[in-house]
């Protein structure tokens, strides 16, 4: 079968490899097409139309600025999808674009599937609309969101989270602290792990807080864990200083040698989390106590980090907007730096409260079954009418 898969930034491109794989296993004779990026293009065998490095633009600004790029990317996929004529359309968060790339699928007659839920329920819960318009299945790797999908009339199944999976066998696998150190050329200073995001309004945003947050704590050393597709000379413009920009294959790479990280929100959060290592979330945005408050109005939901959404309470500090400045970050970052503290063991006891939560499913062959047997269940009946 012929398997059109659309992934719009990096952490997309990941779980989107591991579809793809799991879908390999079901399917010897798959055939994919796909919009992604450097994972996805290994697991398929051939590059994307579109790379994520030229899709990922975050917030109101920067879509604007690359309004032209977006568009065009736009019609590429749609007349792309319109000529492949695939058997499928797999979605992969990134709703803005997915969505609009689904309702051609629609008019084309293409079955869609989602497989990572865009995150609706924080924000723009008008999209359940177009989701039960244009969606056959979703697939969810959060919890918490099959009920919510119950409550507006749509039907998502947890097939687990793949994160849980993918940091395990990372953990793994991992180097020896000397290895680690050599490959590095890092002194054996205990380290604090910089992950500033991996958009650049992002990383401008928060790198130089998280710096100025960590210098208050000189006997430790800070490693920024760079995103794929941004320039080491980003990070120093930044206020990156003298920390060393590392690029590990993964980032649970580095988190298992580190005794803390600050981490701006989104999916590095979980992994963090499930690496076992105490952090502090940040956000600032443009920093105003205004855009703090209208976010507060906005977003529907008590936390915006992930593990404390998943267990249901704060276990996790988040500073974020006004809050988001060196002190303050620097006054909940220093508990977690204390192999004795009450304060980081809490936030250890969360983590492991968190993973009994997730569970254990293989997320990506749990949903590659799903798409598998429901597609060839399409197909037999289109055959025998």
């Amino acid at each position: 079968m012929h398997y059109f898969l659309i992934s719009g930034e990096a952490s997309g491109d990941l779980h989107g490899s591991r579809l793809i794989e799991a879908l390999r296993q079901l399917d010897k004779e798959a055939v994919f097409t796909f919009l992604g990026g450097d994972k996805m293009a290994r697991a398929a065998g051939c590059a994307p139309i579109v790379h994520y490095r030229d899709m990922a633009f975050m917030g109101f600004v920067e879509v604007l600025k690359n309004i032209r790029k977006v568009g065009a990317n736009l019609r590429t996929a749609r007349e792309s999808l319109r000529m492949a004529k695939p058997d499928c359309l797999i979605l992969i968060d990134y709703p803005s674009f997915n969505l609009k790339v689904a309702a051609t699928a629609h008019s084309e007659g293409i079955p869609v599937y989602y497989y990572i839920s865009p995150k609706i329920w924080a924000w723009k819960k008008w999209r359940i609309r177009d989701i039960r318009h244009l969606v056959r299945r979703m697939y969810s790797i959060l919890p918490f969101e099959p009920e919510f999908y119950r409550q507006n009339g749509f039907r998502s199944e947890y097939v687990g989270n793949p994160s849980v999976e993918e940091v395990d066998q990372r953990m793994a696998h991992a180097a020896s602290r000397a290895d680690f150190l050599a490959q590095y050329k890092l002194r054996d200073r205990p380290l604090v792990a910089l992950m500033p995001g991996s958009r650049k309004a992002e990383i401008h945003n928060n790198l130089a807080v998280m710096n100025l947050a960590l210098s208050e704590f000189p006997q430790y050393r800070g490693v920024i864990i760079g995103a794929p597709g941004i320039d080491d000379a980003l990070y120093k413009a930044c206020g990156a200083g003298n920390i060393p920009v590392i690029r590990p294959e993964s980032a649970v790479d580095v988190l298992v040698h580190c005794r803390a990280a600050l981490v701006t929100s989104g999916t590095a959060t979980l992994e963090t989390a499930l690496a076992g290592v105490p952090q502090v979330v940040l956000y600032r945005g443009n920093g105003t106590k205004l855009t703090y408050d209208i976010m507060k109005r906005v977003l529907d939901i008590d936390y915006v980090s992930l593990p404390n959404l998943i267990v249901g309470r704060e276990i996790i500090p988040e500073m974020l907007q006004h809050l988001c400045s060196p002190a303050p970050v620097a006054d909940r970052l220093g508990p977690l730096l204390r192999t004795d503290s009450p304060v980081r063991q809490a936030q250890l006891d969360g983590y492991a409260d968190m993973r009994r939560i997730l569970g254990i499913k293989k997320a990506a062959s749990t949903a590659a079954d799903s798409i598998y047997r429901d597609l060839s269940e399409l197909m037999t009946r289109a055959q025998s009418r």
